[in-house]
């Protein structure tokens, strides 16, 4: 394998360290490998940081009303309005925390969400473009850090003693800036490295971050909340920063980094990408694809595209459009599961904040299986946006079961929970993974990998403008009855695979109507902008 100058400056110092211990190279599959556990493990990061607000909500506006209903095991008498009244605005466990427990509370904890989101959805715009022009490995390792320090000043409040709303506003909103950077550089370095053959479920099983993550960082939030809830923040702040020192030393962000031919650009040496599909190209334009490719050197040379010019793929706006309602489903669940744990009757009693935390793992747990499930489906059938969109129908019926029976019992509220967290989670991780780097790297790219961050920008930020809007208005209608939030989630999926029935309509006719495509197949593909998969892929 050739390297150049540019190149080696390129490679992480970790991988220069093992190399000279070694005293050889890695294969490109234990490179493979390698990349997949570490952003594996970065992007868990990014969502183990994201959930402590909701793990804390209960206790920074723990609802006074339930003391009418008596003293239901394990909270007892904790919400007493006796109690919430005689706060005086110090750190006195299970009475709030000023300026969150007043009649307002879910209103301004609402806000704080929406704060992160907006910044989170304006800042990947501008994300993905920069991942695509600048040193991914480097964008990446400064977004983790930034990440932690701004997660963790969040949490300094506590120990601060800080009482202004306006401190936690702009703690978030700085923050959400910084974890823009994670979901396009992520996303950019798995097409980079990892072809479309079985594309669905590989990332589906890579999406499990998004699960492991919110699991870890329910953990680890509710584990230490009893020290105090800023260490529920500082805690996952350190894991995300430390996990951004190990991107640093270790994450090669392109395989032209250290020496192999991309995933996305030529065929040339086979061998080096066995049963790569897309890595076979026409005979008629190896000779420039060569060519370009020896050009590239590293991720140094890479030059991003424009959002216009990235919107225009097919299929990029329907499905930017389809997440933005499916975010906003899934984000409500993220952000305010835990608190609606807390604050309903399961099974005649209330579960503390640390078991409520405890118990919307399970949710992600489902979420798990859902995103690996729709990944395995959507290779098979061939059919990215079918499979996106029975998913986001499957799930009305299984949220509205979660609100009229979950209360039931606490078994029967995990069951649906689980249920309802496959569904939901499963079109969400399809689209945010296999099919924005399919679209990355669509034909009318020629093969390019340089439109995947932007791409995955432009759906997922999309998508977190949903996220952002479905907290936000969970904050309201909570105060009214949850069913209204329901019913709003139910609508919101609704719509998401109705924004989808183009494509899907697409998908079916060529299906029934059309042979399997074969080598011409690709240019039928592009003309229904159903699937941006190459024709060897079925």
């Amino acid at each position: 394998m050739s390297r150049n100058s540019d190149t080696k400056r390129k490679i992480p110092p970790g991988i220069l360290l093992i190399r000279s211990i070694r005293g050889k190279d890695w294969s490109l599959k234990s490179c493979r490998y390698m990349v997949l556990l570490i952003t594996f493990i970065a992007y868990a990061s990014y969502h183990a940081s994201r959930k402590p607000s909701s793990i804390v909500k209960s206790v920074l506006y723990p609802d006074p009303l339930k003391a009418s209903k008596g003293n239901p095991w394990p909270v007892g008498n904790v919400f007493i309005k006796e109690e919430f009244v005689r706060f005086d605005g110090n750190r006195v466990k299970n009475k709030g925390w000023y300026p969150f427990n007043g009649t307002d509370g879910t209103s301004k904890l609402g806000e704080i969400d929406v704060a992160f989101l907006a910044c989170y959805s304006l800042g990947m715009y501008v994300a993905g473009h920069l991942g695509d022009t600048l040193d991914l490995r480097l964008f990446l390792t400064a977004g983790m850090i930034g990440s932690g320090i701004f997660v963790g000043l969040f949490g300094m409040g506590y120990f601060w003693n800080i009482h202004v709303f306006s401190f936690y506003l702009v703690m978030q909103m700085v923050a959400g800036l910084f974890q823009a950077t994670g979901w396009p550089s992520v996303v950019a370095v798995m097409g980079n490295w990892f072809g479309k053959r079985k594309r669905g479920l590989i990332m589906g099983v890579w999406n499990a971050h998004t699960s492991v993550g919110n699991i870890s960082g329910s953990l680890l939030a509710a584990g230490v909340l009893d020290y105090g809830w800023g260490w529920s923040f500082i805690v996952p702040g350190a894991l995300i920063a430390s996990s951004g020192v190990l991107v640093y030393l270790f994450l090669p962000a392109y395989p032209e980094d250290i020496g192999f031919d991309g995933a996305n650009a030529s065929s040339v040496n086979l061998d080096l990408v066995p049963q790569d599909g897309e890595a076979q190209i026409q005979k008629g334009t190896a000779v420039d694809v060569e060519k370009s490719s020896t050009l590239k050197q590293g991720s140094g040379s890479r030059k991003g595209i424009g959002l216009f010019e990235a919107s225009s793929i097919p299929g990029v706006i329907p499905y930017a459009l389809c997440l933005f309602f499916s975010k906003l489903v899934a984000y409500t669940f993220l952000f305010w599961l835990p608190f609606y744990l807390s604050q309903t009757e399961i099974g005649g009693e209330y579960v503390s904040v640390k078991s409520a935390g405890n118990l919307s793992t399970l949710f992600d747990v489902g979420g798990i299986f859902g995103g690996i499930l729709a990944g395995y489906i959507s290779d098979k059938l061939n059919a990215r946006a079918t499979t996106a969109a029975s998913f986001m129908l499957a799930a009305i019926p299984s949220m509205l079961l979660y609100r009229i029976y979950g209360n039931i019992s606490r078994t029967i509220n995990i069951v649906v929970m689980m249920i309802a967290g496959l569904f939901v989670n499963g079109p969400y991780a399809l689209i945010t993974t296999a099919v924005s780097a399919d679209l990355g790297t669509h034909s009318s790219l020629r093969g390019d990998s340089r439109a995947l961050a932007t791409v995955t920008a432009i759906i997922d930020g999309t998508g977190s403008v949903g996220a952002a809007l479905g907290p936000l208005l969970t904050g309201f209608l909570s105060t009214k009855g949850w069913d209204s939030v329901f019913i709003m989630l139910m609508v919101g999926a609704l719509i998401a695979a109705l924004l989808l029935s183009r494509l899907v309509i697409a998908e079916i006719t060529e299906r029934t109507h059309k042979p399997i495509p074969s080598s011409h197949g690709q240019q039928t593909l592009e003309a229904t902008a159903s699937r941006p998969l190459l024709s060897n892929q079925s």
